[in-house]
Formats: structure tokens, C-alpha cells, sequence
């Protein structure tokens, strides 16, 4: 996969998990961009011969709808907590994803910012 495109969808992923309060960007010991809130991580992209992928924590009942889609699939070796990948996502899966990081962060975000959160958004 293109070089630059990848870059794009990091990009992506970046603008996301960043303009979440106290996101951080943390590169881990496999050289994976991993955004993380209070140490934990709740987003982990990568790259590799088959292009840019997007891993991200989720519940098991989320886990399991994303599941039966096609795109989607039981990330490696974490998978069985409930993380859930998508490798190359197209344009039309962007709001989608948003939406996915956002409840990532919120499983891992500490409960005061859980609670900010919510009275900023709903």
C-alpha cells in the first residue's frame, strides 16, 4: 500500500484520538502508534505489506456486531479482551470509527473525564 495513504489514515486516526482530553501518543515496544488515556491504551494502529491497520478496545456485544461485518476481525493476541481491527479503511468507514475510538477512549478513560465527557456530549 501507498506510502502516503497510510500516512493519511494515520493522520486520521490522530486527529481523532487527539482532540480527546489528556490523548496521548505513545510509539510501543513493536513500534506501533498507540494513543492512550492515563496509561491505558485505547487505540493501536500499525503498518505492514497489506497497508494501515486500526485496532481499538471495545466491549464484547460490540466486539461480537462488528464482528459479522467483513472489514472487521478479532485483533491479535489482545482480541480475546474484546479489541476489534480494520486494515485499510476507506473514507465511507471514517464516522464509523470516530464514533468507535471515542467509546474506546471512554472504556479507558478514568471516570472523571468519563464524566466530562458526558456532560459535554449528551
Amino acid at each position: 500500500m501507498n506510502t502516503h495513504v497510510t500516512a493519511g489514515m494515520l493522520e486520521c486516526a490522530r486527529n481523532i484520538c487527539l482532540a480527546l482530553p489528556e490523548a496521548v501518543e505513545h510509539i510501543d515496544g513493536f513500534g506501533h502508534i498507540t494513543f492512550k488515556i492515563n496509561e491505558k491504551s485505547f487505540v493501536i494502529t500499525g503498518e505492514s505489506e497489506n497497508g494501515f491497520s486500526l485496532s481499538f478496545k471495545s466491549d464484547r456485544e460490540t466486539q461480537a456486531l462488528l464482528l459479522l461485518k467483513e472489514k472487521f476481525f478479532k485483533t491479535p493476541y489482545i482480541g480475546r479482551h474484546g479489541w476489534v481491527t480494520i486494515k485499510n479503511p476507506n473514507g465511507e468507514d471514517w464516522d464509523e470509527l470516530t464514533d468507535l475510538m471515542q467509546e474506546a477512549y471512554l472504556r479507558a478513560a478514568p471516570k472523571r473525564l468519563v464524566k466530562k465527557w458526558n456532560e459535554l456530549h449528551l
